[in-house]
């Protein structure tokens, strides 16, 4: 993270039992209601307009608002993190680093032989 960076906040965003927590820390929680899929896009814009260095998100949310994220990616500066929900882990946040590898050096660094 460069030096510009480094005063920026971090979010978490998903279900209240899984991102309440991260306030302990000093990580600012969001909490999303059910099927609020349109409040979910327009604070994710926020939080990534807001120049948050990153934003924790719920793997239920994660999957949801892929797309969305995708272009954060890409285009921001900001790091989408996905991060287990109270159902346990599904791998989106091994897959979401080794993807991100993949496309910084070319090769699957992370495949077993």
């Amino acid at each position: 993270m460069s030096a510009v960076n480094r005063n920026r906040s971090m979010a978490a965003l998903g279900d209240y039992e899984s991102v309440l927590p991260f306030q302990a820390v000093g990580i600012e929680p969001h909490v999303l209601e059910d099927g609020a899929d349109t409040e979910a896009k327009r604070i994710l814009n926020e939080l990534v307009q807001g120049k948050y260095a990153v934003v924790f998100v719920v793997e239920d949310w994660y999957e949801r608002l892929k797309e969305r994220i995708e272009e954060i990616n890409e285009k921001e500066d900001t790091s989408i993190v996905p991060i287990p929900g109270l159902r346990g882990s599904r791998g989106l946040g091994f897959k979401s680093i080794k993807s991100s590898v993949e496309r910084a050096v070319g090769m699957d660094i992370f495949s077993v032989k």
